[in-house]
């Protein structure tokens, strides 16, 4: 059944959405998160470039109707197999290359 109810569209599958565009942009999120350390309170004038970077990369994920199909995909398997063995699994994160 993949009929999906309210709070699975508006809040369970958006939260799959953030997590994988936070790894997908992580570099982005790595070089505003140095760029807030090594300025400290002048952070909202000397990080903007790296601010509207990675709030450029976050939406443009989360206004992609092929990746919020993707993440839908993602929760429908993960709903499946908790109904069908009744134990919810953690979300594997991505490592990154390094």
């Amino acid at each position: 059944n993949s009929k999906l109810r309210h709070v699975e569209k508006d809040v369970l599958i958006p939260q799959i959405m953030r997590d994988r565009a936070k790894e997908l942009c992580s570099d982005k999120v790595q070089a505003f998160t140095k760029c807030c350390q090594e300025t400290g309170v002048l952070m909202v004038l000397k990080c903007r470039q790296e601010n509207s970077a990675l709030k450029d990369c976050l939406v443009g994920h989360y206004t992609d109707p092929s990746f919020y199909e993707e993440c839908k995909a993602e929760y429908l398997k993960q709903r499946e197999e908790y109904r069908a063995t009744g134990i919810k699994k953690k979300r594997q994160k991505l490592t990154p290359n390094v």
